[in-house]
């Protein structure tokens, strides 16, 4: 399957004509992604009135400040949709070194005035506004994989000369991460990098080998701070503390149960009033299925499907490798963070921090799935495009 996908992929290359190429996907995407927005911004103010209220921002306040990160991150999805995509395989080495001096100054000793330490972790850079390197580091690696990746296509199947090279830069991407800490984002990252190198011909048996190798790290990782050893405790038995180290897990299902076919209504959850800590982002899904049900939970799956089916078109129809591998990790970027943050929702993943796309409060978050999206629309647009000169 996937080398008749990439045979596509180059068949569509050697044919291609002259003229940027438009489709519907393109219109499918947008109207999308725009209307997952509209409806994630109604759920988002309905999750984050009561904090907003007591925080003194007002019952609008976490609503108005994402739809200005969202007008910055049009702009931003315009400009790369109107830009060849293929400038960025140029542009890999640049972003990624970049991306990585972000996240080195941020956990500098010395940095803390611009980059400090909030709930236990300097995840931020604040220069006027704040935002978080880890999201930029996304689309970087993502970009850069790919660029490596069509650059080694005829080595790939090696360990020494294939495979090790990547492992060395994502290791020193996702220890930065780690130093931060934020293992949810190192994690995303992983598995951004390894399912676009594995798109891309990267052996099972290499990535298997790394998995094996890396559990005992893992495992002492997740021995070295008394919070992990309680997350993948609470995930194994959710109903083992409820009003303790399992509280957020049991709040979340309390909310998810209450919402029955039709949800309690818009506005009306009961949960987001102190009870389930983070409504308006790491657990907004919760928030969803109580007030709007499962009708709901099966609307807001609907959208992030289509997202990903389109996704896939756009990333067949590439008119290079480099254009369809793109394509994979641009929609993995929207659709991967969607999956792990339900699955942390409805308890069938270890609690941790994953913005729902689109949905939770979260500028920088918003801003990079914005970006991905700009990056597949460029990909549609110039997959018959002329060469870059």
């Amino acid at each position: 399957m996937k080398g008749a996908v990439l045979s596509r992929a180059r068949v569509a290359e050697a044919a291609a004509e002259t003229g940027p190429r438009e489709g519907w996907e393109g219109a499918a995407l947008i109207i999308s992604v725009f209307l997952l927005f509209a409806f994630g911004l109604v759920a988002l103010f309905s999750a984050s009135a009561p904090l907003g209220v007591a925080e003194g921002w007002g019952a609008h306040g976490h609503a108005v400040r994402q739809l200005g990160a969202a007008v910055l991150g049009v702009t931003l999805m315009v400009v790369l949709a109107g830009t060849d995509y293929r400038h960025l395989r140029r542009l890999a080495w640049p972003l990624l070194l970049g991306s990585l001096a972000l996240l080195l100054f941020i956990v500098l000793p010395w940095t803390e005035a611009v980059a400090p330490r909030i709930n236990g972790a300097r995840r931020w850079l604040i220069l006027g506004v704040g935002f978080q390197p880890s999201e930029v580091a996304k689309i970087a690696l993502v970009v850069w994989t790919a660029a490596l990746a069509v650059k080694k296509q005829d080595r790939l199947r090696s360990f020494r000369f294939g495979f090790l090279p990547f492992l060395v830069v994502w290791g020193a991407v996702i220890f930065l991460v780690s130093l931060q800490p934020d293992m949810s984002a190192a994690l995303l990252l992983a598995l951004l990098s390894g399912l676009v190198l594995f798109a891309a011909g990267g052996r099972l048996g290499h990535f298997g080998l790394v998995a094996l190798t890396m559990t005992p790290v893992l495992w002492l990782l997740v021995n070295s701070a008394s919070y992990r050893v309680n997350r993948i405790s609470t995930f194994l038995d959710p109903a083992s503390d409820p009003s303790g180290v399992g509280y957020q897990i049991y709040q979340s299902l309390v909310a998810v149960g209450s919402g029955g076919l039709t949800g309690v209504g818009f506005g009306r959850s009961l949960q987001k009033y102190g009870f389930l800590p983070e409504p308006h982002n790491d657990f907004i899904f919760a928030l969803i299925a109580e007030e709007w049900g499962l009708l709901g939970v099966l609307f807001f799956l609907a959208f992030f499907a289509g997202i990903a089916w389109l996704g896939y078109r756009i990333a067949t129809g590439a008119r290079d490798l480099f254009g369809y591998l793109l394509a994979i990790g641009m929609t993995a970027v929207i659709v991967l963070p969607a999956i792990l943050h339900m699955g942390v929702t409805l308890a069938l993943l270890p609690a941790t921090g994953v913005p729902l796309p689109f949905v939770s409060y979260g500028r920088s978050a918003l801003l990079a799935s914005f970006m991905a999206v700009g990056i597949l629309l460029s990909i549609l647009r110039y997959s018959r495009g002329r060469e870059v000169a």
